[in-house]
């Protein structure tokens, strides 16, 4: 089991005081806090050892409750041959760990596990290197067991090798260190039980809810009744009777009151009179999609052109097929609302909270503050619901305003209204589909049209509430995150083009969110191309490998792996002849992720009751092929979050506004999936030990959406194209069929 470092040692900088001298000898600097080598390029930047052999390994990429605390281990102590148990982790503190760039985008695996399994196999050949020469052997003869290098009877601990000291070694991620041969692991590949569950089960587990420091006050901001509203006047005679009020912050529209206790800090907000001006900048909810669909085009991006589909589409004989698709605004919905604790000190900031971008949010709290990033240090702390940028970093900006008024470390703790109210949205998406079948049924071309948001050119920094409500510095970037992957299609057709148009704006503040763009491209594409198998009166699967590239075996072989995992009956949807109120059906839908990595095929059973218009999700089969599996285990925690999050984003999910602000704040008006409600779940686990590792964290969720539609349309025979498939809709749409 790994060993956490405990909160207290971080802050001491435990594990980090190490004393450097290189491993061939030559002495070096001590390192004081905050002076631990970050760079990408040294091995002292990843991991450290002891002179009791405990390897401390420092990751910039952070455990939202994703198994990664679990897994980066995992891949290390193999590589080292060091029992997991003698494995600790520090985890996205920009003070000790190097920035590997935000957790995001299922590149925690991928990228910041990679770049761990380099440093420890740098170091690994470092320390067989000097255990040869201390015992007078050849390399050929040393063996290494639970990170004791021996030789016939001489033995070396890496304890005794290097405790205390720098590696001083140099690291080249484009041409990583020979590893461990994939046949020798011991650890990866293996279902090892995550570290943080016990203390989950358990109530142990101290989220960044949970986190408290000496002396610290609580803070609790009032929020404007409006999106874009100005504060005009505060009254702060209004709290004079609420116990233990510290101070009224005002700053331009930025208001907050920090009191003695959370109570009180709540009981003063809700009483302290203020009056704000009208605002009404949010568009017509009824009118969404017309208004999307007007708002000014900033840029057309051509992610897939091939052949000539104008000529193609025009040709005599063919046949033109057409739909368009949506995806509904989502909340980021976290189960914890978010909260986060800051502290000024001698011109120094600290902030804690469960930000997945720790070294950006310590750059733009510096920008909002206007002092050196070197003064601001963010530390990770786990929150209870993290996934996405939801509101942690925004509740880190409103802690640090109020700390620096009050110069006391000030907790803020989000409100669940706060939460789903002032977190940034996954934005709209509309697609238009377009396909031209010849005589013959063979698809001859295929045009989509994608209306995203644009993304601030190399920015993925989501504006910070405080910051632009205290018109402090903040920016004005617009940060959906790639939403245009997936746009382009895994299919060989003759002619295609897709193109996403760049929006202008978008109604709310935006940023990424579960399988940003992926999942709602994914969805069209898949719907549509069922579409196509339809009018062909084809079986959906054997449509889909028809125009699957032949040289891409991964992605065949992923896709007859799903439809053999769930007994697939091979047939043109829909089925025939159901008779009764309640009908089933079942749908495929596949991914290429990125069309880059990790592949996906999925396949939705469900139930749709006629009269209600009520869908179930009854069995989802799912092949999964992400290259080499660190953790099996870890890898169906990671499908499960996807599959039932996902199933709750496209049945029920949808953000409620008026023209003024948000009005679905609470989890009556934002429901999500029951616990009965969530399906059998049947895994195909496509291991490739050889292989380098891909992501999982968000893949899986990609192919939900199209699975439940195409499922539903083999069950009544009416397509749903508006996620989410509230009965309303399921209702109309049969009716509109009939």
């Amino acid at each position: 089991m790994t060993i956490h470092a405990s909160r207290r040692d971080v802050l001491k900088g435990g594990g980090a005081l190490v004393v450097s001298f290189s491993l061939a000898g030559a002495p070096g600097e001590t390192f004081a806090q905050g002076a631990k080598p970050l760079a990408l390029t040294e091995v002292d930047s990843f991991l450290a050892i002891d002179a009791g052999g405990v390897v401390t390994l420092y990751s910039g990429k952070v455990d939202l409750g994703t198994g990664v605390a679990t897994a980066l281990p995992q891949m290390v102590a193999d590589e080292l041959d060091v029992p997991l148990n003698r494995v600790k982790l520090v985890e996205g503190d920009t003070a000790l760990t190097p920035d590997q760039g935000p957790t995001w985008g299922s590149l925690s695996i991928q990228i910041g596990g990679m770049q761990l399994r380099n440093a420890a196999a740098t170091a690994k050949a470092a320390l067989l290197e000097e255990a040869a020469k201390r015992l007078g052997a050849k390399q050929g003869e040393l063996k290494v067991v639970d990170g004791v290098v021996s030789a016939g009877n001489k033995r070396v601990s890496y304890g005794e090798l290097i405790g205390g000291k720098s590696f001083a070694l140099k690291l080249d991620h484009t041409k990583p260190a020979a590893g461990k041969d994939p046949k020798d692991y011991k650890l990866v590949g293996k279902p090892v039980p995550r570290v943080d569950i016990p203390d989950k089960v358990t109530g142990r587990f101290a989220y960044m809810q949970d986190f408290r420091v000496a002396g610290m006050l609580h803070g609790r901001v009032v929020r404007p009744p409006a999106i874009g509203a100005t504060l005009e006047s505060v009254d702060e005679a209004s709290i004079k009777d609420v116990a233990g009020v510290v101070k009224v912050v005002r700053q331009g529209n930025f208001l907050g009151v920090v009191a003695q206790s959370e109570w009180g800090a709540i009981k003063a907000a809700e009483k302290l009179k203020a009056s704000w001006s009208k605002s009404q900048t949010l568009p017509d909810a009824a009118k969404l999609w017309d208004e999307v669909r007007a708002t000014k085009v900033v840029k057309d991006e051509v992610t897939m052109n091939v052949g000539n589909t104008a000529e193609a589409m025009g040709q005599a004989g063919a046949k033109t097929l057409k739909a368009t698709y949506d995806f509904a605004i989502h909340t980021h919905g976290s189960i914890g609302p978010s909260c986060a604790v800051a502290e000024f000190k001698d011109g120094r900031l600290t902030s804690w909270s469960a930000s997945q971008a720790t070294h950006n949010l310590r750059k733009q709290l510096a920008t909002m503050f206007g002092i050196p990033a070197d003064n601001v240090r963010c530390i990770y702390i786990e929150g209870s619901g993290c996934y996405g940028r939801n509101g942690h970093e925004d509740a880190a900006a409103d802690a640090a305003l109020l700390a620096k008024a009050v110069e006391r470390p000030v907790r803020v703790q989000w409100s669940r209204a706060d939460e789903h109210g002032w977190d940034p949205k996954g934005p709209p998406t509309l697609v238009d589909l377009r396909a031209a079948v010849d005589g013959a049924g063979t698809v001859t071309a295929w045009e989509s049209e994608f209306f995203i948001p644009q993304q601030t050119a190399g920015s993925f920094n989501v504006p910070l509430i405080a910051a632009t409500l205290a018109g402090m510095p903040a920016g004005d970037d617009i940060a959906p995150g790639n939403i245009f992957q997936n746009s382009a299609i895994p299919y060989k057709f003759a002619n295609v083009k897709t193109v996403c148009r760049r929006l202008a704006t978008t109604p709310l503040r935006p940023s990424w969110i579960r399988t940003p763009g992926r999942m709602q491209n994914t969805y069209a594409n898949e719907c549509f191309i069922d579409e196509l198998a339809a009018a062909a009166n084809a079986d959906p699967v054997e449509f889909r490998l028809k125009y699957l590239d032949p040289n891409d075996k991964r992605g065949i072989e992923v896709l007859n792996r799903a439809a053999a995992l769930a007994k697939w009956d091979k047939r043109p949807s829909p089925k025939r002849d159901q008779r009764g109120d309640v009908v089933t059906g079942r749908g495929v839908a596949y991914c290429k992720y990125e069309l880059a990595r990790t592949y996906i095929a999925a396949v939705a059973e469900v139930e749709v009751k006629r009269s209600s218009g009520d869908i179930r999700v009854t069995k989802f089969y799912l092949a999964h092929d992400c290259g080499q599996i660190i953790n099996p285990d870890g890898l169906r925690n990671q499908l499960e979050g996807n599959v039932i999050q996902t199933i709750s984003r496209t049945l029920i999910e949808e953000l409620k506004y008026d023209r003024s602000a948000v009005t679905s704040l609470d989890w009556e008006s934002y429901p999500i999936l029951r616990f009965p409600q969530i399906p059998e779940l049947v895994y195909d686990l496509i291991d490739r030990p050889n292989e380098r590792p891909w992501g999982a964290g968000e893949p899986a969720a990609a192919v939900v959406p199209s699975a439940i539609s195409n499922a539903v349309f083999d069950a009544i025979g009416v397509r749903l194209r508006s996620v989410p498939f509230r009965p309303d809709k399921v209702t109309a749409a049969m009716k509109g069929a009939a």
